[in-house]
């Protein structure tokens, strides 16, 4: 195996770390998975971060929505001309 030496910006090595004790594996581990992962993946990981603390904060959906969905705009009136 090579050695590569890189800098990485203070916030990301801190997770490299953080992840690297609790998870009780090297950072070159750590690295080395992240880097096996590819990056389509951790940025889906990433943006499913940053919104988690919005999902279900939307009262009285239905259960089914993301089956039914255009069954349910159609019932709340989504996408039809209003009067004036």
């Amino acid at each position: 195996m090579k050695t590569l030496t890189v800098r990485l910006p203070e916030p990301l090595v801190a997770d490299i770390e953080a992840e690297s004790r609790g998870r009780k594996i090297s950072k070159s581990d750590v690295v080395r998975e992240r880097l096996e992962i590819g990056p389509r993946k951790r940025r889906r990981t990433a943006s499913l971060n940053a919104i988690a603390d919005l999902i279900g904060s939307v009262d009285n959906l239905p259960i089914d929505l993301t089956a039914r969905k255009k069954q349910y705009l159609q019932d709340t009136g989504y996408g039809q001309k209003r009067s004036r």
